[in-house]
């Protein structure tokens, strides 16, 4: 499938995200997208480069992965406006979903890599990973029939303050935080989504309650939802005023609230039946709105009596109910899911590059491909997705369509793409070898 073809009408989207690149490329930025799709095996970006048939063009396909880096934030753009935009339409409040994970790398030489610290260890691995460490913002789409999918629209690279003097200085990034890139990224979605007109949420994990993130997110009008600290200093909401008190009215209230304490009495206590993963689950709950000095005021607290222990969240609006802030924490799942597919399906983290911007966009190509195979796959029919379980009777189990089904029954379709585009009227004999050996090509 070399350059000098068009590209089949299914990948109309992959010419729309890199018309956000230096038109001196076109149109070979459009090609490594349908390379990050068509390759298997180990998804180097050598493999994205055979698969698109650009092999006599390797030096400036790695250009084209660096310069995706560098214009992340105006491809993500355009891949929210045309491609996921549509897919949230009808959503009553558009929910984001903020989080990190790292991808492991081998070499001294590549920038940006650290020692950070292992989310997944596994039964043999090592508490701690030498790589990348991603903060990626998802938005958290509710299919109607597969339940809720983590979409990745954009991410930032976390570096360690002491890793820093590794990277040139010309492309060296100030140090952050991982709260404040999460902010960052949610202040760059409301600026571009927030038009919408729709309300909007974002739910992090534990690690993401803090000051840095949530003042930032009160300031922006957006409703944050996370899992709240056992010792967080919480206090009573303000009373009312006197007649004619004068000055600024109190944020915080005077007393302080023990969220252990007030989860002791049994008044106060209910039960619910909430959709949590999947599934309608009965959880014992109680409810009530403290003031907390990191979110920068009233926040709504929810008790929940797990047969694990008590865990409580918060939510940032304090008019929201229990079964907002459950579901909402319940669905912050799917980034989880999404995180396990883009390294594991897609191979984000097996590109072999060193320069920090080659590292940033092929990061980003793996999770631009991701969503678009997502949205792809969206309005299709299971049985169009998972056809190939026809082979193996053995497998039968009922189940969505996982990442993996949808990806492999987008690549039938744009191969099928090339074996039309061959059987036209008038095809050369040269031209059904090419074909052919490209097919052999990918397949093999």
């Amino acid at each position: 499938m070399p350059s000098s073809h068009p590209l089949p009408t299914s990948c109309h989207w992959f010419s729309l995200l890199a018309s956000v690149l230096d038109p001196r490329s076109a149109p070979r930025p459009a090609w490594p997208f349908a390379g990050a799709v068509l390759a298997r095996g180990r998804r180097t970006v050598t493999s994205w480069v055979r698969a698109a048939g650009l092999s006599g063009e390797y030096r400036p396909c790695y250009t084209t992965v660096a310069a995706a880096g560098q214009r992340a934030d105006a491809t993500a753009a355009r891949l929210a406006h045309e491609v996921v935009k549509p897919l949230v339409a009808g959503s009553a409040r558009l929910v984001f979903a903020p989080g990190d994970t790292p991808t492991e790398r081998y070499g001294r030489y590549v920038q940006g890599a650290g020692v950070h610290h292992n989310p997944t260890p596994g039964p043999a691995g090592s508490p701690f990973v030498y790589g990348h460490v991603w903060v990626v913002l998802g938005l958290l789409a509710a299919h109607p029939l597969w339940g809720v999918i983590a979409l990745p629209l954009l991410a930032r690279l976390y570096v360690r303050e002491k890793n820093l003097g590794g990277i040139d200085l010309r492309h060296r990034p100030a140090f952050r935080t991982k709260p404040e890139l999460a902010a960052g990224l949610t202040r760059w979605a409301a600026g571009w989504l927030g038009s919408l007109g729709k309300p909007l949420w974002v739910v992090a994990g534990g690690a993401y309650a803090k000051a840095p993130f949530l003042k930032p997110m009160r300031a922006l009008g957006v409703t944050a939802v996370s899992r709240l600290r056992k010792d967080a200093a919480l206090r009573t909401a303000p009373g009312r005023r006197r007649p004619g008190q004068r000055g600024r009215p109190r944020t915080y209230g005077e007393h302080r609230i023990d969220p252990a304490k007030r989860a002791g009495p049994r008044r106060g206590w209910a039960t619910g039946t909430f959709t949590l993963y999947g599934k309608a689950t009965a959880k014992r709950y109680k409810t009530f709105v403290a003031t907390w000095r990191p979110a920068g005021g009233a926040i709504r607290v929810v008790l929940v009596d797990d047969p694990t222990g008590r865990v409580a969240f918060f939510c940032s609006d304090p008019t929201a109910t229990a079964a907002d802030i459950l579901v909402g924490v319940a669905n912050r799942f799917g980034l989880e899911i999404t995180f396990r597919d883009v390294k594991e399906v897609v191979g984000a983290g097996q590109q072999q590059v060193r320069f920090v911007w080659a590292s940033v966009g092929a990061f980003h190509l793996c999770m631009w491909t991701l969503t678009l195979t997502e949205a792809w796959a969206w309005g299709r029919a299971e049985g169009e997705l998972v056809g190939h379980r026809s082979a193996s009777p053995w497998d039968d189990e009922p189940r969505r369509p996982s990442h993996a089904d949808e990806r492999r029954a987008w690549r039938r379709e744009l191969l099928a793409a090339v074996i039309r585009a061959v059987l036209r009227p008038g095809v050369t004999e040269q031209e059904i070898q090419d074909a052919a050996q490209r097919l052999l090509n990918l397949a093999a």
